[in-house]
């Protein structure tokens, strides 16, 4: 490593050549020490306890929707996201050297990348689909066994980190297949240029009341860009509301908003501004 260079350690979900590792390096460039964690409880972990700079996690894919996970660990961690990563999720068909498309007898992956390559597993024949925990982790797995009847869906880094072959690419049904990633650390930042905002808050069950907590944005044109729900344990059909908007705390107009919803809600925390993602 050149000695001129900051090196920063990212943690993310799964093997070397996982998509979040893509995100990682589309956002901070290649100069990164990847750490892989078995788990996305284990990257807040890790992030939280100065083991690792940042964590990158997905929070939604445009197919298959939100990840409920990563919304619950958000609120139990104290983290700030500080930035986002759109990344297009290309999967290719990945075997030992050697292996020819008509080998195959078995294909690994992650069961969402399973089911998003439904109609091209369809037309390899009599192949079985073998759920894992990981994507990249089925190429490793590949290599580390020697299966030369099987292959695995995952993406051209993970071919190329652990030297395999590419029996097919763009493998997935629908080129529309984005992935929305997070940026974790324990600060937060102030955003330079277009911003996004994420908030969490619970309210109490009334008539309305989530009316209200929306008027709040739309009386002063802020653009409202998700709102998911998440259950309040301990509190049957009671929620707390994770809500993106366009826009960052430092401007005037935010900050009223925010000022107004407090007013409303029983819980309220502030997730993050950060610079929006292209």
């Amino acid at each position: 490593m050149s000695n001129d260079i900051e090196w920063i350690k990212i943690a993310f979900q799964g093997e070397r050549g996982a998509y979040s590792e893509a995100a990682a390096v589309a956002f901070f460039g290649e100069e990164i020490i990847p750490l892989p964690c078995e788990s996305f409880d284990e990257v807040f972990t890790q992030v939280e306890a100065g083991e690792s700079d940042y964590g990158v996690v997905p929070i939604e894919n445009s197919l298959a929707g939100s990840i409920h996970r990563n919304y619950d660990l958000l609120l139990r961690h104290e983290l700030f996201i500080v930035g986002e990563v759109n990344l297009r999720v290309a999967h290719h068909l990945i075997a030992l050297p050697g292996v020819k498309l008509e080998d195959v007898r078995h294909v690994y992956s992650h069961p969402q990348a399973l089911a998003q390559c439904e109609r091209s597993l369809a037309a390899l024949g009599d192949v079985e689909k073998v759920p894992t925990y990981d994507t990249a982790g089925s190429v490793r797995m590949l290599k580390d066994r020697g299966i030369y009847d099987g292959a695995a869906i995952a993406s051209r880094r993970a071919a190329e980190i652990y030297g395999m072959s590419i029996l097919a690419s763009d493998f997935e049904d629908n080129s529309q297949n984005y992935t929305r990633f997070l940026v974790l650390h324990p600060q937060e930042v102030v955003p330079q240029g277009i911003a996004k905002t994420s908030i969490v808050f619970s309210v109490e069950n009334e008539p309305g009341v989530l009316f209200k907590c929306l008027s709040v944005f739309a009386l002063r044109d802020i653009d409202l860009t998700k709102i998911e729900s998440r259950p309040l344990r301990g509190r049957p059909w009671e929620y707390f509301f994770y809500l993106d908007f366009a826009g960052s705390m430092q401007e005037e107009r935010c900050r009223n908003a925010i000022n107004h919803l407090h007013e409303i809600t029983t819980f309220f925390r502030n997730l993050g501004s950060y610079p929006k993602a292209t």
